[in-house]
C-alpha cells in the first residue's frame, strides 16, 4: 500500500476486495482463485449513479488521491456526493488483484478483454448492471472501450482518453524494446530502463525542449539525462517488472474489432454515449488514430491541447474534468459533432 493510501483523506475511496473464483482466459489458461482489489466510495450505489475509473499502465486504484484528485471528490466533476465510484486493479497490475497459477517467471496471456470481463464480474457482484460512466486513459481507455463493447446495452457513457481501438504497430514496436530491456537487463535494472524509454513515447518534444533544452549539470551531463533515470528509480520502487510484461502484452493484444466484425461494427453496436479524446502532441497514440476510430463508430471527438503529450490526459485535470463533466451532463447516447475540448496549455 502506498504512503498516499495509508493518509487517505475522510472522503477518499475506500480499499475493498471481491473473490471471483477460478477465471478463464481467451487465449488460454486460468486464473485461478482471482480476487480483484478496488477502491470505491462516494454515493450509496443506485440504478443510475456508478462511475467506473481504469487506471493506466502503472497506476493504482487509488483515483482522487493517486490521480485524478482534482477530477474525483465532492463538488468536482465526479462529485462523490452524486455518484459512487468504482476504481478496480486490472489483472496483471501488481496492486492487490491476486490469482493462482501462472508461474513468476511466466507472463499470463491476459488480454484487455479478459480485463473488462474481469470488471464486469466486479461489477456483477456489486449489482451494477448500468454504469453512468466508464472512462480511462491509455490502457484504461482500452478496457473502458471492451467493457462497452462486451456489453454494448449497458453502459450509459463511455469516455476514453489516449488509446486506440486497436494496438497499432508503432505502440507494439515501443513495448517490444521495453520488455527486451527487461529480458535483458534483469528485472530491477530492466524496468528502469524501461520506464525510461517509455517516458520518452509519453511526453512530447516539445516539453523536452522547453523544459530542458541543452541545459547540463556542472559535470556535463544533461538535464534530461536525469529525468529519464529519475522515472526510471521511482518507478521501481513501487513496480514489478512482471506487471510490465503482463499489462504492456496486453494492450499488444487490444484489437476491442476482434471476434465482432471489425472495430466499426463492435464500436457502432453500444447504444449509450461514445467519445474518444485525443491530445495534442501525443507521440504514442496519436490523435489521427484515436480520429479514426471516433469516426468510424460515429462517436464524437474530443480534444485535450497540451504540451505534455500522452501523459495529458493525467496532468491535464482542468481540462479532463470540463471534459467529464459536460458528458456527465448530457443525455445518454448524446453523439455531437467533434470539437476541441479546451485551449492550448
Amino acid at each position: 500500500m502506498s504512503a498516499s493510501s495509508r493518509d487517505r483523506r475522510p472522503d477518499a475511496l475506500a480499499p475493498a476486495r471481491e473473490r471471483l473464483g477460478d477465471f478463464a482466459l481467451e487465449r488460454g489458461g486460468t486464473l485461478g482463485a482471482l480476487e480483484i482489489a478496488y477502491h470505491a466510495g462516494g454515493a450509496p450505489i443506485g440504478y443510475d449513479n456508478v462511475v467506473v475509473l481504469l487506471h493506466a499502465l502503472t497506476g493504482t486504484s487509488n483515483v482522487g488521491t493517486d490521480w485524478w484528485n482534482e477530477v474525483v471528490g465532492p463538488g468536482k466533476a465526479i462529485d462523490t456526493r452524486h455518484y459512487h465510484v468504482i476504481a478496480p486493479v486490472l489483472p496483471g497490475s501488481c496492486y492487490g488483484t491476486t490469482w493462482r497459477g501462472f508461474g513468476e517467471s511466466t507472463t499470463p496471456p491476459i488480454s484487455t478483454r479478459d480485463q473488462a470481463n474481469a470488471v464486469w464480474a466486479l461489477l456483477d457482484r456489486l449489482g451494477v448492471s448500468a454504469p453512468a460512466l466508464v472512462t480511462g486513459g491509455s490502457l484504461g481507455g482500452m478496457v473502458a472501450l471492451e467493457l462497452s463493447a462486451c456489453r454494448p446495452r449497458a453502459v450509459r457513457r463511455t469516455v476514453v482518453f489516449a488509446a486506440p481501438a486497436a494496438h497499432g504497430a508503432w505502440a507494439i514496436a515501443w513495448h517490444h524494446l521495453q520488455r527486451e530491456i527487461i529480458d535483458a537487463l534483469g528485472d530491477e535494472r530492466g524496468l528502469a530502463l524501461a520506464r525510461s524509454l517509455a517516458t520518452i513515447s509519453f511526453r512530447s518534444e516539445r516539453e523536452f525542449t522547453g523544459r530542458f533544452g541543452r541545459t547540463q549539470r556542472s559535470d556535463g551531463r544533461f538535464s534530461v539525462q536525469d529525468y529519464l533515470d529519475h522515472q526510471g528509480k521511482k518507478l521501481v520502487a513501487r513496480f514489478d517488472a512482471r506487471a510490465w510484461r503482463t499489462l504492456s502484452s496486453a494492450m499488444d493484444a487490444h484489437d476491442v474489432g476482434r471476434g465482432r466484425g471489425g472495430v466499426a461494427t463492435a464500436l457502432r453496436s453500444i447504444r449509450g454515449t461514445l467519445v474518444g479524446v485525443g491530445i495534442t502532441n501525443d507521440a504514442l497514440y496519436g490523435e489521427r488514430e484515436v480520429q479514426a476510430w471516433t469516426d468510424a463508430a460515429g462517436a464524437r471527438y474530443l480534444r485535450i491541447n497540451s504540451t505534455h503529450g500522452h501523459d495529458a490526459f493525467l496532468l491535464e485535470q482542468r481540462q479532463v474534468g470540463r471534459l467529464l463533466g459536460a458528458v456527465l451532463g448530457e443525455p445518454v447516447g448524446a453523439r455531437r459533432e467533434s470539437d476541441d475540448e479546451g485551449r492550448a496549455a
